[in-house]
């Protein structure tokens, strides 16, 4: 029974602040009688922190020339209130390119001249490493549902994200460092599906393995390491394959799960 009727929508609300003080006070009463919900707020507030160090500091880069073109050139379509818009935000269909554009572009992400910019173009410029530092401080924290398929069900969860990627694709081994396979979701990338699997130490520690094919036909990497606010990422170039390593852990000892992870992608 929920007398003050507190809605998600409330507890996303109270996350950001937007609440009356009269109903922020219910919010905090209903949270200290019921710890699921608890958790569920943590949640939020740990992938909004971790959103704003990802990001906060890109708001001091120069925006990217393709971008500022796109804020200066003068709207030479006239509106008619009759037709459709000339403008027209770009959907948001891809997270982490959506999120990336939302934070840097800004402006960027509405049509120039009448004519769409798709979200594909723009994500162009979206380092493999960003988005999947993205991914893994959005879905990281989720207390409740942190992966669509579990690792209980790891053969329906590989024939799952290989029909989906249109190739074969499985998660690595890692319990022998300490990380057990929790599972594994779909993701949407920019160019198609991505897959994202997620590992967890004793302490909790989770880690994430992002996996796309949009980076076939391009060069082959080793390994190149970004840090991504308070994530870091080892990345690289294999095949059809761009793989990205996440988690908030020492760069050293991602490097040794990230070199597990190639030596096992290498043997399939």
């Amino acid at each position: 029974m929920n007398p003050l009727n507190i809605t998600d929508d409330d507890l996303h609300a109270y996350v950001d602040g937007a609440l009356t003080a009269e109903r922020r006070a219910g919010v905090e009463a209903w949270l200290a009688g019921h710890p699921e919900d608890a958790e569920r707020v943590r949640a939020y507030q740990a992938q909004n922190l971790a959103i704003r160090t990802l990001f906060d500091p890109v708001l001091d880069e120069p925006l990217p020339d393709n971008l500022h073109a796109l804020t200066v050139q003068p709207m030479k379509a006239t509106v008619d209130a009759k037709k459709r818009p000339i403008l027209k935000l770009l959907p948001l269909q891809r997270l982490a390119a959506g999120l990336l554009v939302a934070m840097v572009g800004g402006i960027g992400g509405w049509l120039a001249h009448g004519q769409y910019q798709s979200s594909e173009r723009l994500a162009l410029a979206v380092p493999l490493s960003r988005q999947a530092a993205v991914a893994h401080v959005v879905y990281s924290p989720d207390a409740r549902r942190p992966v669509e398929v579990t690792a209980d069900q790891e053969e329906a969860l590989v024939k799952w994200l290989s029909k989906r990627l249109g190739t074969p694709v499985h998660p690595p081994k890692l319990g022998a460092l300490g990380y057990e396979l929790v599972g594994g979701r779909l993701l949407p990338g920019h160019a198609g599906p991505v897959a994202q699997f997620m590992y967890q130490d004793g302490s909790g520690q989770r880690m994430t393995l992002y996996v796309t094919t949009e980076n076939a036909g391009k060069p082959e990497t080793g390994f190149r390491f970004a840090r991504e606010g308070q994530v870091n990422v080892f990345y690289w170039v294999e095949g059809k394959f761009g793989y990205a390593l996440s988690a908030g852990i020492a760069k050293g000892e991602l490097a040794k799960v990230a070199t597990a992870v190639y030596d096992q992608l290498e043997a399939k």
